[in-house]
């Protein structure tokens, strides 16, 4: 098959995985096409599986695809005294035990012996494969060249069913790394570096993020972290082309889990919508301050400020991170540094996998942690969600490396600032804090090469791959009929008004996310940021009018189970993050796109002359109108339509069954 157009790196992936009639996509694939893709990996935490076995059972719980791909660990909400106090911890575990016994799973991994990305990355992943994960943080599997992104859970349970699913090929941009990094500088300060430069859901917004330059001095844990953290950077994925120092990592597993790797590159002439430098040799440490990932700031501007509590763990946090922590914390100690006797159970690693934690126990480093006056506990994702037995105090301030620091993130009331594990640790001991430099500058760079096993990497060479899609015989969808059932006509209501950047932490805190019912789940929306939300929804305001990066954060579709129970009819904004998009979709929830500045001077002037705006959207034609003032919302694609339509993706297997994204995509690209 000639390919004619040249193709960037997520698009050859993609492009490799296309399903397509005999002689079609000929030309390649470009931004913005619809394609039915096949899925090499699904996988999911027991949070997710909560809301995906209420779809599964809806389905009728159908035999998987692949039991050997997909992949489900039990990470959460699963420290060991939450497991025996917590009977909604008890539960979602017992519910992911059941299924993986129902199932058979090849790949189910149990409460507190990995935290979902850490094994997955380090065990199973391959360059050029394609992965769909019920969490945000699925993006972190570009680190090794392949395509992952986090979607809903009912994605990911149709694609655990059927073995594919769908996407409008994403836009892309080229983030391109220039310059030595100073040693003991890791993926973290980079990624921080690099959305303090450019922002949050701004030119990354649900583009797929091409990772370029001088690569070479980038590990595999470097860029797991990187691409680990493009999902607050607002991108659809992160990626970074598989090379030889990713092939000598790979090495080292089994030859079955690596014999599926594709090692591609973009092509030269490959359309991006943007380039963005960065000289990385004169960066300092980076910490990003509340509540915002990118509100980042040099180390030297709040050296020296108090601490309450030392956190180093969550997915974003890998081996070398770990280690090199344990190295700054060995030679603060030798230095005469003492951990700050007020500060009992306010530090706290967590390795990120039981393999992790052993070399740590072997190599010594876990207890120079507890000298330190760490408590090392066990796999999961711990502080990072706040909602187990561990987490800060109203007011706290912690530093910490997992990857977000929204509001109530590490529980309600805290405030977490981001930062390396080689910063946390040298914060830790006196908790303020600290550079960690000049504990750095003692550490032995051989004997840190023979703890993360570089020392004897075999050499290792890349074959590139050419893609081609995947041909099958075409399908007869003359019978095919739509579901029906999905929203139409006319939504009218008065407008409750949200600014930029509404996560959804905001919409659905995570102590909720236990819950499955509609009606408990809508009481709860917006519990800690506009109380009293679902009762002005219920009372008619039932229109929600946003700013830009509606729905980032988690890929949680209980924020759109808490829209709905809460009686919202209709979600207007000016930008989506991808994953909520989707969910919104898939749940049949109407939401509109409008960048017209004027819409929302309309609605704000409204609600200043009259206590209220009323908002009338047709959503058949897209038109709006703010009393007689009318509008045009940005047109939908036709899988949004098409879903819509159906009812949201459930009615639509439910109709079409394994035909269900042949239907979908017939005619749409």
């Amino acid at each position: 098959m000639t390919q004619r157009r040249p193709m960037t790196l997520t698009q050859k992936i993609l492009y490799a995985h296309a399903i397509t009639s005999p002689g079609g996509l000929r030309e390649g694939l470009r931004a913005g096409d619809l394609v039915r893709v096949r899925v090499d990996w699904t996988i999911a935490s027991e949070l997710a599986w909560n809301g995906m076995e209420q779809t599964y059972a809806a389905l009728g719980r159908p035999a998987l695809y692949n039991k050997d791909r997909f992949y489900l660990a039990v990470d959460h909400t699963v420290d060991p005294v939450t497991l025996i106090e917590d009977p909604k911890a008890k539960k979602l575990t017992q519910m992911s035990r059941d299924f993986a016994r129902e199932r058979d799973l090849t790949h189910f991994y149990d409460a507190n012996e990995t935290i979902l990305h850490t094994k997955f990355y380090r065990d199973l992943v391959q360059p050029g494969q394609l992965v769909l994960g019920a969490d945000s943080h699925t993006s972190s599997h570009g680190g090794v060249g392949a395509f992952a992104i986090g979607l809903g859970g009912a994605d990911v349970t149709v694609a655990m069913v059927l073995g594919e699913s769908w996407i409008e090929v994403p836009e892309a941009i080229e983030v391109v790394y220039s310059g030595a990094i100073p040693f003991g500088f890791t993926g973290k300060d980079v990624i921080l570096r690099t959305l303090g430069d450019l922002g949050r859901n701004t030119v990354a917004m649900e583009r797929s993020v091409e990772y370029k330059g001088s690569l070479a001095q980038f590990t595999p844990d470097m860029r797991f972290t990187i691409a680990n953290m493009t999902a607050e950077f607002g991108g659809l994925n992160g990626v970074f082309e598989a090379d030889e120092q990713v092939a000598a990592w790979l090495a080292r597993r089994p030859e079955a889990q690596r014999a599926e790797a594709r090692y591609f590159r973009a092509d030269e002439g490959a359309e991006y919508v943007g380039r963005y430098e960065l000289d990385l040799s004169r960066m300092e440490p980076q910490v990003a301050k509340p509540f915002s990932p990118d509100n980042v700031r040099n180390l030297s501007e709040v050296r020296g400020m108090a601490l309450d509590g030392a956190f180093i763990g969550a997915c974003t946090t890998t081996e070398e991170e770990l280690v090199l922590a344990g190295l700054v914390l060995e030679q603060a100690l030798k230095g005469g540094a003492a951990p700050a006797a007020a500060a009992e159970g306010k530090r706290l690693v967590i390795p990120g996998d039981l393999s992790i934690a052993q070399h740590l126990r072997e190599t010594g480093l876990a207890e120079v942690y507890e000298r330190a006056g760490f408590k090392v506990g066990v796999p999961g994702c711990s502080m990072c969600l706040g909602i187990a037995s561990e987490r800060a105090g109203q007011g706290e301030v912690w530093i910490t490396s997992q990857n977000r620091n929204y509001q109530n993130r590490m529980g309600a009331g805290s405030l977490a600032w981001l930062a390396s594990a080689a910063t946390v640790a040298a914060s830790a001991l006196s908790l303020t804090v600290e550079d960690p430099r000049p504990w750095l500058d003692g550490v032995d760079r051989d004997r840190l090469a023979r703890l993360l096993g570089r020392h004897d990497l075999p050499a290792a060479e890349v074959r590139l791959s050419a893609p081609a899609p995947i041909e099958e015989a075409p399908l007869d969808l003359s019978g095919e009929r739509a579901a029906g059932g999905g929203a139409a006509g006319v939504v009218e209501g008065a407008a409750q008004v949200f600014g930029d950047h509404v996560d959804t932490d905001a919409i659905i805190p995570g102590d909720f996310c236990h819950l499955t019912d509609l009606a408990e789940l809508g009481e709860r929306c917006f519990h800690y940021v506009a109380p009293g939300f679902a009762a002005r929804a219920r009372a008619g305001a039932h229109v929600i009018v946003a700013g830009e990066g509606w729905g980032s954060g988690s890929s949680r579709e209980h924020a759109v189970w808490a829209l709905k129970g809460a009686g919202v009819r209709l979600v207007i904004a000016k930008s989506y993050a991808f994953i909520h998009k989707r969910n919104l979709v898939n749940e049949a929830l109407p939401y509109l796109q409008v960048t017209d500045e004027a819409f929302y001077e309309a609605v704000r002037a409204a609600a200043a002359a009259g206590g209220e705006a009323r908002v009338r959207a047709h959503l058949a034609t897209g038109e709006l109108f703010v009393g007689e003032q009318r509008f045009e919302a940005r047109a939908p694609s036709p899988m949004v339509v098409r879903l819509n339509e159906e009812g949201g993706i459930v009615p639509t297997l439910k109709a079409h069954q394994q035909r269900s994204f042949a239907y979908l995509t017939a005619g749409a690209r």
